[in-house]
């Protein structure tokens, strides 16, 4: 019997790692599928034209971070952005190498069961098959519909034939996907140096964009130790440089009462600091915060905007995984390829064009990176968490890390108000504190603020700046409510931000919640079976979800 615990922004991600665990997949796969089935039903936010981080822990417990972020033309002209103020926030200039697939393959390496193919296999079936309009995708349309109405292949996707958007609910079909993802299934090489290569670097090269099928060729995912720090008995992990992993490290260090103005200490020493470690050394002490210099004076990098899913999975092996894929902003550089169906990201706006910037944009380098994947493990638990928010992830992610390791209820911790900080990512015109509705410190926080020289802004509600956060977790220690006297492995846990963001399946219902004991299964769409006795080791399984997004949360065992 294998428990593998999910949580995913979308219900036809969830069905995919259901599908793979059934057929004996763990972890990986369950991630691995899900992501790809998100590049179908959420094209505005991932996409196998974007990029990818993640971290993976194995059942002995050793934990890598596979960085699979592109990397600028070789042929990249510094000299087309000089005399802006920062890099394009779309159009070919924006696309960097697309590392997804490979970054999948890097993953299905470390840790799969099953063969890659198989794991993209419901994706296919959704590109050929289609997929509802989900409400997330019909607000993303919505919000950036000048610039769907500026690309064909987008318009084509997302438009009726009146030129607006296709309303929540109704079928898209992509069957020019569904054949890209096949040819990737059969070898995911060819994205990068197969026919499937030269037909991405000549639609990429028709848009006007640098890049050539020998940068898509140079593509190699780096596979490396995380950046980790132990605190309260809790080893906390995240992905290294050009990550902004280091940000949330940071503001873990410090008390609680303190976290606000390190955050506003980290958002400077990363906009300052932050660059790709193979183009230069990199100040990784002073982006965590050790490093006794000012920031002030030094260049800072672009604040685009941004949009993400994370997936997190967690078995009963002790094996994780937080991958984390992205086209940066929604609908990323605002182009797709007809012949391939693929929408390229605009991950290269991340770029500084400052030349002292340890970030800029430069041949060959890789831009400065928002994905802030997590994995935290104690002696008695594996948690495994991402979120999607952009430059304010780690902020985000600092409000519930701690709780999330040891709560019983992992959806009330997702659940309570939050606060970020940020500027133009938060559609402020200068640096603002964001305060969610409720949130129990306001008064400390407003204050402390003030003295940071930070404009503070309360919501009516709560907000997608807030990020969407999904979290899974294994509990080794026994707990007084499980089902099994047997269950020496503990619990699966998972939860994630977010509403159920797909129409209700026929003869089913959507939901928030779903629960299941030892031998159920959850499936979105449908209520948690009875539970039976069995010999799982997975103890109590939950999944959860809540409402200020889009998501679901589910745990399934198999045998």
């Amino acid at each position: 019997m294998t428990g593998v615990a999910i949580a995913a922004p979308h219900s036809d991600a969830v069905t995919a790692a259901e599908a793979v665990v059934s057929k004996g997949g763990g972890a990986v796969d369950a991630a691995i599928a899900a992501a790809a089935a998100l590049t179908v039903a959420y094209p505005h936010q991932c996409s196998i034209g974007g990029d990818l981080i993640a971290l993976f822990r194995s059942p002995d417990g050793e934990v890598r971070a596979v960085l699979s972020a592109g990397a600028a033309a070789a042929g990249f002209d510094v000299t087309a952005v000089a005399g802006l103020d920062r890099m394009p926030p779309g159009g070919p200039l924006a696309i960097t190498v697309p590392g997804v697939v490979a970054g999948w393959a890097r993953l299905a390496e470390l840790g799969a069961r099953l063969p890659l193919g198989d794991l993209l296999q419901p994706a296919i079936g959704l590109a050929r098959d289609g997929v509802a309009v989900s409400p997330g995708l019909a607000r993303g349309t919505h919000d950036r519909l000048a610039v769907v109405r500026q690309d064909p292949g987008l318009s084509a996707l997302v438009l009726d034939e009146a030129g607006e958007p296709l309303p929540v609910g109704a079928t898209l079909r992509q069957p020019v996907l569904a054949a890209t993802l096949t040819e990737v299934a059969g070898d995911w090489k060819s994205f990068y140096t197969g026919p499937l290569s030269q037909r991405v670097a000549a639609a990429l090269e028709k848009f006007g964009s640098p890049l050539r099928a020998s940068d898509l060729a140079a593509h190699e995912p780096e596979v490396c130790e995380p950046l980790s720090t132990t605190k309260d008995g809790v080893v906390w992990s995240v992905a290294p440089p050009p990550s902004q992993g280091a940000a949330l490290l940071a503001v873990l260090a410090a008390a609680p009462a303190e976290r606000l103005a390190a955050a506003r200490e980290a958002e400077l020493r990363r906009d300052a600091l932050l660059g790709d470690p193979a183009m230069g050394p990199i100040d990784v002490a002073g982006l965590l915060g050790a490093a006794s210099r000012s920031v002030e004076a030094l260049p800072t990098g672009p604040k685009p905007a941004g949009d993400t899913v994370a997936v997190t999975a967690v078995a009963e092996d002790g094996s994780a995984v937080t991958l984390i894929q992205s086209v940066f902003q929604t609908f990323g550089s605002g182009l797709l390829d007809p012949g391939t169906g693929i929408v390229f990201h605009n991950r290269g706006s991340a770029f500084s064009i400052d030349p002292d910037h340890p970030g800029r944009v430069r041949p060959g380098a890789r831009p400065p990176h928002t994905l802030c994947p997590v994995i935290a493990v104690s002696d008695e638990s594996v948690l495994a968490l991402g979120c999607q928010g952009g430059r304010a992830q780690a902020w985000i992610l600092s409000q519930v890390a701690e709780d999330a390791m040891v709560a019983p209820n992992l959806r009330a911790v997702l659940d309570r108000p939050r606060w970020v900080i940020g500027s133009r990512d938060i559609d402020m015109p200068r640096p603002t504190l964001l305060l969610e509705p409720g949130v129990p410190t306001a008064e400390a926080l407003e204050a402390a603020a003030d003295s940071l020289g930070l404009d503070v802004v309360t919501s009516e509600t709560k907000r997608d700046d807030a990020g969407h956060v999904q979290a899974c977790r294994l509990d080794r220690r026994p707990r007084p409510d499980t089902l099994l006297d047997a269950a020496p492995d503990g619990a699966l846990n998972a939860a994630l931000d977010g509403a159920l963001d797909a129409v209700p399946r026929p003869g089913g219902q959507t939901g928030p919640d779903s629960h299941a004991e030892p031998g159920s299964q959850t499936q979105p769409g449908r209520e948690a079976e009875p539970a039976q006795p069995s010999q799982s080791k997975a103890g109590k399984l939950l999944a959860a979800a809540d409402p200020r997004a889009d998501g679901l949360g589910a745990v399934f065992t198999a045998n």
